[in-house]
């Protein structure tokens, strides 16, 4: 029996980490954190928690939490696990951040783009970013995740095969994104109210979403050179999804075939990343509620451009189910382990 505690329960990603592990017989979650509801029955929160959960609301103390948890998910906002980490609690407990605070490997870029002073920087290095279709066997060493944004891993791996194998220039690489309004977070704010965002669309972030540096470090690992990107997010009227559309520049002729390939070579063994027949577009609807990251591309050979294109769910795979995914490799399980959610349709 494995024991989870969640710092963040009440907000959306950590509510969907409470729904997917409350399913698991092998989980226990031993403490449910929100500074807003302490005392408060976790089930009067989330309604439809009632009867799979009696537990109440605690204070967000991990070092506590660190002595009766095995592993610790974080879902806050940025600066909240820096600040309370150390070296005590990660000897003790395995520790899944879902926020920003270790993605970054540059301190002085994270500072930059959050305007926050880093609390933590002595555990930077040390962080695995736990996006396991590359870093597989070093999140199994792990004992601190840095558990990627739900835009990075959409368009990492929209991108990542023609990237890693220099098909494509990525100094001209655009990505134009979008996402339903939980990717906001359950706070309140009157951008995210039903009138302001109900049948419209909108871009936000413009040339210096938060994002940005996170993707630009992947995409630079991956293609052995600095990675500079023009990155647009959208906010959609709908509660759950990402869809990516990326553009470059072809860097030689090729044909779909040879694309096609080199998708199938990368993710022919993946588990969560379904590479789609020819001329199928992804769309959010058919992996809305699963760990499932969609993705395909066309050539356009008048502009010798390739659309490069994902869909996946902001919640799961973008958030709470990665979380899952890099806690099973963490523990030695099975990496779909309460994972093998079918998409919800419709």
């Amino acid at each position: 029996m494995i024991k989870a505690g969640i710092i963040g329960a009440t907000g959306y990603a950590g509510g969907e980490l409470a729904r997917l592990l409350l399913q698991r017989e092998d989980i226990e979650i031993t403490w449910f954190a929100s500074k807003s509801y302490v005392d408060q029955d976790y089930a009067s929160i989330y309604q439809n928690m009632y009867q799979l959960t009696d537990a109440q609301c605690k204070a967000d103390d991990m070092k506590q939490m660190a002595e009766e948890a095995d592993v610790i998910f974080t879902a806050t906002p940025q600066g909240l696990c820096a600040s309370l980490i150390s070296e005590e609690i990660l000897s003790r407990a395995k520790v899944i951040d879902l926020s920003a605070d270790f993605r970054i490997k540059d301190v002085a870029v994270y500072e930059a783009w959050y305007k926050l002073k880093h609390a933590a920087p002595q555990f930077i290095q040390e962080a695995v970013y736990g996006l396991p279709e590359i870093n597989r066997e070093r999140i199994q060493e792990a004992r601190l995740i840095a558990n990627p944004g739900c835009y990075p891993t959409c368009t990492f791996l929209s991108v990542y095969p023609l990237a890693k194998e220099g098909l494509i220039d990525l100094s001209t690489l655009i990505v134009d994104a979008k996402s339903g309004t939980s990717g906001a977070g359950r706070g309140a704010k009157v951008n995210n109210l039903y009138c302001e965002v109900n049948e419209s669309i909108k871009a936000y972030g413009v040339a210096g979403h938060r994002h940005t540096p996170e993707i630009e470090e992947q995409l630079s690992y991956a293609a052995g050179k600095p990675v500079t990107i023009n990155f647009t997010p959208h906010l959609v009227p709908m509660d759950r999804g990402i869809l990516v559309t990326a553009y470059a520049s072809l860097a030689r002729d090729v044909s779909y075939e040879e694309v096609k390939a080199v998708y199938d070579q990368y993710y022919e063994k993946e588990r969560f990343v379904r590479v789609l027949a020819k001329d199928v577009c992804p769309e959010t609807r058919w992996v809305k509620g699963s760990n499932f990251v969609d993705v395909n591309f066309k050539i356009d050979p008048r502009t010798k451009r390739i659309i490069m294109m994902g869909a996946m769910d902001n919640m799961v795979k973008g958030a709470a189910g990665q979380a899952i995914q890099n806690m099973n490799l963490i523990f030695g399980l099975p990496e779909d382990k309460g994972l093998r959610l079918v998409p919800m349709f419709p």
